[in-house]
């Protein structure tokens, strides 16, 4: 059996510090990225109902000139 050393525990916890540090920094960027995503959807589920109601608007104008009949 192997001795375990002082010197190898502390090289073993250096190792699994630095690799949270690692996932740490991965994770930020993920959280990023899924935001960066989120306030799209919400940017176009906006750009969306704006232009549904634009659409409505020019339905009613449409309608009312309609109801004005022919122009002469």
């Amino acid at each position: 059996m192997a001795d375990v050393t002082l010197d190898f525990l502390a090289q073993q916890q250096a190792q699994i510090i630095n690799e949270l540090a690692n996932q740490r920094a991965d994770m930020t960027v993920l959280l990023a990225i899924v935001q960066r995503l989120d306030l799209s959807v919400q940017g176009l589920t906006n750009e969306v109902r704006a232009l549904h109601g634009q659409v409505g608007r020019l339905a009613n104008r449409l309608q009312r000139i309609e109801e004005r009949g022919p122009a002469i």
